[in-house]
């Protein structure tokens, strides 16, 4: 085992949002409201603008954010289901390497304990659909202050819905700017309100965070990392493979590593993320995961990493079976809508029968508006092929599959995408049915 002295060795901790539009995020363009403390850590450190979630929900991602592992081979494909047994997560491979690691606040994906047996740390709401997530950090200081090196993961339930907490007040609805693919209706802007009172809760509590390390002057021993997880609660966002749902954001502040405000276009994968760890920690290449190690770009961001990033929905337990795959480079973007011939649905966000969904209201605009209406029906209906000029297009807004100039593209990047789908045994329509395991 290596050595656990805390002098040789930097603290790792991690902070996640939940549900994250990361755009909204000023370091990263927003200009609904100043995100001042997670700006901090960008202009602290190296801001990563290709962060891709491999599955834009809950479960899946995290899941491969521990195992580095796609989600296939992890197993937690669908939404709340576990992971395959015998599986080794961020807890083994970081303790070979004299490493405490701890969890403090959402931890729905911690089961079975046997892979995932965090040391779990009060001080965080554990339950996303919380209508309050009062927060405190004793505990969190109680563990930061204990021998050996420690990862910590600071698990934000924010700005998962119900929306509920922050301060709606801050924002004037009539001008708030929207993202590019929505409709602008009073109702979009009403619950826009309270989303955002949310991300400003989740920066104030990257700023205790980050005053509580300068406290217990652990600041400069400690890699701070900060992840967005996948896209937002919105039509086009969570569980589609648009980039609203799949681009995340990923910061990283490590003195007298990282040179202050740097930025990287780099391709990389929430897989690729305990790997890194694990080479930080000062362990060796891990050859039998999906994920590897980008060390070498946060040590020089001007490198390349993935050529590809991949991605894969599966529709189930969230709405009927609607199987999607992805497959994006630093331009272009190709989906795969495996059952085009079927509306996609997801009871969370497309129902409208609940008024309160924000789409009832874009589809009800969309009978008087044809903008509005196609805004509305590109949620629901796809074409069998979806690709799209990232860098033209960065909403993906038109489809470009049909224009003769991209063709060849298309067929190398499909053809690429379903050698990856057969590597990781991915059986696409036949593997979005109910999975029977249980925790």
């Amino acid at each position: 085992m290596a050595s656990s002295s805390k002098a040789n060795r930097p603290n790792i901790l991690v902070i996640m949002a939940d549900d994250l539009d990361s755009r909204q995020l000023s370091c990263y363009g927003g200009m609904n409201l100043q995100t001042t403390h997670i700006d901090r850590l960008a202009s602290e450190g190296v801001k990563f603008n290709n962060l891709v979630a491999s599955e834009a929900m809950c479960v899946p991602t995290r899941a491969s954010l521990f195992t580095g592992l796609y989600p296939v081979r992890h197993g937690a494909y669908q939404n709340h289901k576990p992971v395959n047994p015998d599986l080794k997560s961020v807890v083994h491979y970081l303790a070979e390497q004299g490493y405490r690691v701890g969890l403090t606040g959402k931890d729905h994906v911690t089961k079975p304990r046997s892979i995932f047996p965090f040391r779990i740390v009060p001080g965080f709401e554990k339950n996303c659909i919380a209508t309050t997530d009062e927060y405190f950090l004793d505990s969190i200081a109680h563990f930061i202050e204990e021998e050996e090196p420690y990862c910590l993961f600071v698990m934000s339930a924010n700005p998962h819905a119900p929306w509920t907490v922050g301060d709606p007040s801050e924002f004037d609805k009539d001008k708030l700017i929207l993202p590019a693919h929505w409709v602008d209706t009073d109702l979009t802007r009403r619950q826009f309100v309270k989303y955002l009172a949310e991300v400003r809760r989740l920066d104030n509590q990257v700023g205790d965070v980050l005053k509580l390390l300068e406290q217990q002057n652990q600041l400069d021993n400690t890699i701070v990392i900060f992840l967005g997880e996948q896209g937002p609660q919105f039509p086009g966002g969570k569980w589609t493979l648009y980039d609203n749902g799949q681009l995340s954001s990923m910061l990283i502040r490590w003195p007298g590593i990282i040179p202050p405000g740097s930025t990287t276009d780099a391709i990389v994968q929430y897989e690729d993320i305990m790997p890194t760890l694990f080479a930080i920690a000062g362990g060796a290449s891990l050859e039998s995961l999906d994920g590897r190690s980008f060390l070498p770009v946060i040590k020089d961001p001007k490198r390349s990493f993935r050529k590809y990033a991949y991605g894969i929905h599966n529709n189930i337990p969230e709405g009927p079976s609607y199987p999607i795959r992805s497959i994006r480079n630093d331009r272009f973007k190709l989906i795969l809508n495996l059952k085009a011939n079927q509306r996609y649905h997801i009871k969370y966000m497309t129902d409208t029968t609940n008024m309160q969904q924000v789409y009832t209201s874009w589809v009800a605009k969309g009978k008087n508006d044809k903008e509005s209406d196609k805004l509305a029906q590109r949620i629901v209906k796809h074409s069998p092929v979806e690709f799209y000029d990232l860098q033209n297009d960065p909403y993906e807004l038109e489809n470009q599959s049909d224009n003769p100039a991209y063709h060849s593209t298309i067929a190398e990047m499909k053809e690429e995408l379903l050698n990856w789908m057969e590597k990781q045994g991915d059986t696409g329509i036949a593997l979005d049915i109910p999975i029977e395991r249980n925790n």
